[in-house]
């Protein structure tokens, strides 16, 4: 599932995977997050962490993932990947180059530093 957490600007969207994600997941949770924040800034930021509970993604997830990064993929700004998952890390890294934003993986111990980068000016 997908949490969304709190305590962050406004322009940035934090969310956390817990267990397995699913299509409703990005349905009913991010995508409805990602629009109303495209609403209000042009640039969106992410903050997403990834952690020791994540289990995987169902394929109806992972399109979902593709298809969020797509839709918005000149609106984001930073993207904050925090996790320990060496796939999702080599992805990020792998692709980071073609967006017109900024993309960074932290460790889960950086996470306060993860947070403060995707929230700086």
């Amino acid at each position: 599932m997908i949490e969304l957490l709190e305590g962050v600007p406004d322009n940035v969207i934090a969310a956390r995977a817990v267990g397995r994600v699913t299509r409703y997941d990005y349905d009913a949770i991010l995508i409805p997050r990602v629009e109303a924040t495209a609403k209000k800034h042009q640039k969106i930021r992410l903050y997403y962490e990834i952690g020791a509970t994540f289990t995987g993604m169902e394929p109806g997830g992972m399109w979902q993932d593709v298809g969020v990064g797509v839709r918005s993929w000149t609106r984001w700004g930073r993207v904050a990947a925090v996790t320990e998952v060496v796939w999702i890390a080599y992805v990020v890294n792998a692709f980071r180059f073609l967006m017109p934003g900024q993309a960074r993986v932290f460790s889960t111990i950086q996470k306060e530093t993860a947070r403060a980068w995707v929230a700086a000016p």
